[in-house]
């Protein structure tokens, strides 16, 4: 028996084939977006993932300021962040985000989800958010996710 055509293929730079597609955000709930957001972006959707190759493809989304949250989230659940000065924490309610920075609101759920090393960093450069329906990546000529 021929061992060598048994061999599990690798995905490498040469043979990775990225592709584009946009999402609809419009009434999505925040976390199962992010969870089937992050499963592209990693590229866990291709038959040849690997785990320590950045194989996934671009995202973009748009009308993430139509997203939902289930429950009570959307007045009681907070965010932390720090300044890094003395008694510089910050909280901030997806209310007063979805005022400020919609794309905040998906961009962190979506980043939590992701490896924290610089395969992680890798991936979410592939992430493009807008609040509105508009986007200027038309030349790459995405296909709709479902």
């Amino acid at each position: 028996m021929d061992t060598l055509s048994y061999k599990t293929k690798s995905a490498n730079a040469a043979s990775v084939e990225r592709q584009w597609h946009v999402i609809d955000a419009e009434g999505e709930i925040v976390g199962r977006l992010a969870s089937k957001v992050a499963t592209v972006l990693r590229g866990k959707h291709k038959p040849d993932f690997t785990p320590h190759f950045d194989n996934g493809d671009h995202v973009i989304i748009v009308n993430c300021d139509k997203v939902r949250f289930t429950g009570e989230k959307f007045t009681d659940k907070e965010y932390l962040r720090h300044t890094g000065y003395p008694g510089g924490q910050r909280k901030a309610t997806p209310r007063d985000l979805m005022a400020r920075k919609p794309e905040r609101i998906l961009e962190m759920a979506i980043k939590g989800m992701l490896p924290k090393t610089k395969l992680g960093r890798a991936q979410i450069k592939k992430l493009h958010i807008y609040a509105g329906a508009e986007h200027p990546h038309s030349a790459q000529k995405p296909t709709e996710l479902k």
